[in-house]
């Protein structure tokens, strides 16, 4: 068995108004409670772009376990901090109501000159997502991680869809997170790079081109970190349960971890083309797990549970026989069974309407 990666797992929140489901701009209050929580450290629960949002990063973890564990323990803790300030913390991919106002962003010099450059863009960012943060031997490594991922981003986009609700709208499509936050200018699936010192070039020459003001606006699913010695992978919507983003953390790392296998030449997945890519991951945004996805295999578009399959046989060496394979594979199965977030969202709110799907997107728990 090939050894396994250090991760860590991001998680941003909404807040919202436990009666309208509109969000409320109260994340300093939150995050002010939420260091009076014992089973919190000031420094777990970070601010966001908006007041109305909030994230929290799990330490540097060995295995699933662990990650769940933290995981669970700051959504409850932050989830009563919320409830002590008057609001909910939600676990959805985009605010599924909103009124003409919006929310203001978090006053820091950034996050002001984000607006003043980018104002409707920065107003719309009512959304979340949920980080993977893989450890890397060195860049070098981290590349070869990015380019092995690449094919399977439209699956993770489809199996993590979490975001079917936008501006009191059903927006027919899954993640409709994805199509926002693919509005900037670099976004979306990365290139395919040769090495290391391209990717530090390419996108040194951004910056310095005035293309983007710095290296954090380079948004792509998959990145290098520029401070730390880590691949962070951003594709997927924050889940509804932890369980479910324990799932996706782990199959992030078993592709990752598979990814540096093939490196050092066992059988590998065929590179995907940029447009082929990029049009398969809107596919996914789209449709979610109740259509078709890219079969990263075949280059064709197969049934989820087609792709799925494939997924599980292309990690099998990885997983097969450990914990981490106790945390993905029921978790996929239920997932397949019951539908992703999009899906459990939309069927809540056409039985229960409002009230119900608030409740559903703000039970930190469970989110069944």
């Amino acid at each position: 068995m090939l050894s396994m990666l250090t991760l860590g797992i991001e998680e941003e929140y909404l807040l919202l108004d436990p009666a309208t489901g509109l969000p409320v701009a109260r994340a300093a209050q939150v995050r002010e409670a939420a260091s009076l929580q014992p089973a919190l450290e000031r420094d777990e629960v970070q601010r966001e772009l908006l007041q109305a949002q909030l994230e929290v990063a799990t330490p540097i973890c060995h295995d699933l376990e662990e990650a769940g564990g933290h995981l669970l323990r700051m959504r409850l803790a932050l989830g009563e901090a919320a409830r002590q300030e008057g609001c909910r913390l939600a676990a959805c991919g985009a605010a599924p109501f909103t009124d003409p106002l919006p929310v203001p962003v978090t006053d820091t010099a950034r996050y002001r000159t984000m607006r003043s450059d980018t104002r409707l863009l920065t107003d719309q960012q009512l959304i979340t997502g949920m980080h993977v943060h893989l450890g890397m031997p060195d860049r070098g490594a981290g590349v070869t991680v990015m380019n092995g991922l690449r094919p399977w981003l439209p699956l993770l986009v489809a199996l993590a869809a979490n975001s079917p609700l936008w501006q009191n709208t059903d927006t027919g499509f899954a993640s409709w997170r994805t199509i926002v936050f693919g509005r900037w200018p670099v976004s979306g699936p990365p290139p395919h790079f040769p090495d290391a010192g391209a990717y530090d070039r390419r996108t040194r020459a951004l910056v310095d081109g005035g293309l983007i003001r710095d290296i954090k606006q380079v948004y792509w699913h998959i990145r290098l970190s520029e401070r730390f010695p880590t691949v962070e992978i951003r594709t997927m919507d924050v889940q509804l349960r932890p369980d479910e983003a324990v799932m996706l953390a782990g199959v992030v790392r078993a592709l990752a971890t598979r990814a540096l296998g093939d490196a050092k030449g066992r059988c590998g997945v065929p590179s995907v083309e940029q447009e082929m890519l990029a049009a398969a991951v809107w596919h996914s945004a789209r449709h979610g797990c109740t259509s078709t996805v890219l079969d990263p295999f075949s280059g064709r578009l197969s049934t989820v549970g087609e792709a799925v399959g494939a997924l599980l046989d292309h990690v099998a060496p990885v997983i097969e026989d450990s914990a981490d394979e106790r945390h993905i594979v029921p978790v996929l199965e239920r997932m397949q069974r019951d539908g992703n977030g999009a899906v459990r969202q939309l069927r809540q709110l056409r039985k229960a309407g409002r009230d119900g799907l608030v409740a559903l997107i703000t039970d930190q728990t469970t989110g069944v």
